[in-house]
């Protein structure tokens, strides 16, 4: 093996290069070990047409051009920025053992009791990290994007102003916060007067006028819906702002996420024209096996898994559902008459996400439902799909997640809210109030 001269060996599972394909350049100098099981283990998932396909593929890629600088077994440089990748043959596991998560703990025992250096077993895998622990063996999530969801941003700030400052906004429509506010761009602003608690204003904050300005006033609802709170208010603002492409909606069920920005995208689309059509889709959980158990062809079997965004659209246009004959004439269930006029129109599409890699996604107006579902990468391509003078609106609750390897703190809903908060292009809200009802509120809250 080659020399070591960095301070920390990681050693990772499977599911950490299922997970993330480039897991192995995350860790600066340090040097990275893979066990020969877990390339075993990658090798089983390489036909797949999941994420966990794509970065099994992408990971022999990786190994693939590694294996040209050298023996991978001696260790290979991976950069000048990061540290020498090693796979480990694990011979005396593989004799001894024959169950993988076995032969890979072992594998990091034997090696955090020989190195010289600090070694760290990285899993996605709970039960793994446990038995790691029980073993004497230093192990830790892989989690490279968490924030923690009690600190995440919310968009909104709480200023206190003199009374002549909101004065000021209510006459010239604007107000100019001095330096000791720090706000990120278009960070909606509740103004409270220092000695009146009840003398108020709330604004969004523009970043190229440096100043607090008021938000959108419709005076007539949009397609039925009007804001029921604040929060809402924001939402709506963010959502009809053409110059802010993208905006992220965080809430628990029933805040009206979904209904706003379908509402929005359908007065964007099909009143202004200012896009060409309105994509709705939403990532499926679970996949696989699942999924084939459904009746039909691939319509059939998605249409169970759309159907929370047709009754949201069909709710909006005021349909009745169309005659079974119908929907069976046109190859779908339980969409409303107005719902497929739209569809067959070209105005409206809704799809899974599945069927958006390799897409290019120009003069749209899309929304990516229950965002929270995917991981950091996924979020990632998703956003790269979209093309010019095209908005997206990723909506989601952090703690709603049927992902195995994405937490509330690691999803990719709350990786975009952090890494675009201080970006003129992109606008957020967490929505805290729930308006579906008063039973939806009390189990939101409660259960």
């Amino acid at each position: 093996m080659i020399e070591i001269k960095v301070n920390k060996l990681f050693i990772l599972d499977t599911n950490v290069l299922l997970y993330d394909a480039q897991a192995i350049f995350k860790f600066q100098d340090n040097n990275v070990l893979i066990c020969i099981t877990v390339l075993e283990e990658l090798d089983k998932f390489k036909r797949d047409l999941t994420e966990n396909g794509r970065n099994a593929r992408q990971f022999s890629r990786y190994l693939d051009t590694f294996r040209k600088k050298g023996h991978l077994t001696q260790g290979v440089s991976m950069s000048k920025e990061s540290g020498n990748l090693i796979i480990d043959l694990a011979d005396e596991e593989r004799r001894k053992y024959k169950v993988n998560d076995e032969i890979i703990l072992n594998a990091a025992l034997r090696l955090a009791k020989k190195s010289k250096q600090k070694v760290i077993f990285l899993t996605k895998d709970t039960n793994m990290r446990v038995r790691a622990d029980v073993l004497g063996i230093q192990a830790q999530d892989y989690d490279p994007a968490r924030v923690e969801i009690e600190e995440l941003y919310s968009g909104i700030a709480e200023v206190s102003v003199s009374s002549s400052m909101i004065d000021q906004f209510f006459q010239e429509r604007k107000v100019k916060l001095n330096g000791a506010f720090k706000l990120h761009p278009n960070q909606f602003v509740l103004l409270k007067d220092k000695n009146n608690s009840s003398h108020t204003a709330v604004g969004r904050y523009d970043i190229k006028q440096e100043h607090v300005c008021p938000l959108l006033k419709r005076q007539e609802g949009i397609w039925g819906i009007f804001p029921k709170n604040i929060e809402q208010s924001f939402a709506l603002d963010l959502l009809l702002n053409d110059n802010i492409k993208l905006v992220s909606l965080v809430g628990k069920a029933g805040t009206g996420k979904t209904l706003l920005a379908l509402a929005a995208g359908l007065l964007k689309t099909v009143d202004e024209g200012q896009y060409q059509k309105l994509l709705v889709s939403r990532p499926i959980f679970p996949m696989g096996k699942d999924i084939g158990y459904l009746p039909g062809d691939i319509e059939e079997k998605l249409n169970p898994w759309m159907q929370p965004i047709f009754d949201n659209v069909e709710f909006l246009l005021g349909s009745t559902p169309s005659t079974p004959a119908a929907n069976k004439e046109h190859g779908r269930k339980s969409v409303g008459r107005g719902c497929f006029e739209l569809i067959n129109q070209g105005m409206l599409n809704i799809e899974p996400l599945t069927y958006i890699r390799g897409r290019s996604i120009p003069n749209q107006y899309m929304i990516v439902d229950e965002a929270q579902n995917l991981t950091p990468h996924e979020i990632k391509t998703i956003i790269t799909r979209v093309g010019q003078n095209t908005k997206i609106v990723l909506t989601g609750d952090c703690y709603q997640i049927d992902h195995p390897y994405v937490d509330s703190s690691s999803n990719g809903l709350t990786y975009v809210v952090e890494r675009f908060k201080d970006e003129p292009i992109a606008g957020h809200v967490t929505l805290m109030k729930g308006e579906r009802s008063v039973l939806a509120e009390l189990a939101a809250n409660l259960l």
